[in-house]
C-alpha cells in the first residue's frame, strides 16, 4: 500500500531533520562513511600530487618554466584539497555539508558538528575591542592611573 501524500510530506521532514542534527548518522544510514569518503578524496589528492612532481621534474629537465610552473601549481592545489579532506573541511558532494540556521539563525556544519556560538562569559557583555577602548579611556582620563 503505497503512502499518501500527507505520510510523504511528513516522512521528508523527518528525514530533513535527521540530515540537519545529525549528518553523519544520516550518512552512515545511507551507506556512505564520511570517513570513507575523506580518505578516498586524500588518496586521490596524494596520487594528483604525484603527478604534479612529474609534472615539475619534466619542466625542469626540459628547461620549459611554464610546464614547471604548471606541476607547482598542480601540487599545490592538490596538497591544498588533501589536508582540507583530511582536517574534515571539505563540503561533501552530496549537498550535507551547506550550511545550515541553528536555533539562534547562526551556524555552521563542519565535518558533521554543528558550531554554534558559544556563550561568553565575564563580567560584561562588551566584544574585547570595547573593553579596551573604554580602559584606555579611563587611564587617560584619570591621568594614567
Amino acid at each position: 500500500m503505497p503512502l499518501s501524500e500527507e505520510e510523504l510530506r511528513l516522512l521528508e521532514q523527518m528525514e530533513r531533520a535527521l540530515v540537519e542534527e545529525d549528518p553523519k548518522f544520516a550518512s552512515t544510514l545511507r551507506g556512505t562513511s564520511f570517513r570513507r569518503a575523506a580518505r578516498r578524496r586524500a588518496i586521490l589528492a596524494g596520487v594528483v600530487f604525484a603527478v604534479g612532481i612529474a609534472v615539475l621534474m619534466s619542466g625542469a629537465i626540459f628547461q620549459m618554466i611554464p610546464v614547471g610552473v604548471l606541476g607547482f601549481v598542480i601540487m599545490l592545489v592538490s596538497a591544498t584539497y588533501g589536508l582540507t579532506t583530511l582536517r574534515g573541511r571539505a563540503a561533501p558532494a552530496s549537498g550535507e555539508g551547506d550550511v545550515k540556521e541553528t536555533r539562534h539563525g547562526f551556524g555552521v556544519v563542519d565535518g558533521g558538528r554543528v558550531h554554534r556560538p558559544k556563550a561568553r562569559r565575564g563580567r560584561s557583555s562588551a566584544p574585547f575591542m570595547e573593553r579596551l577602548e573604554e580602559r584606555w579611556r579611563h587611564r587617560r582620563d584619570n591621568g594614567g592611573l
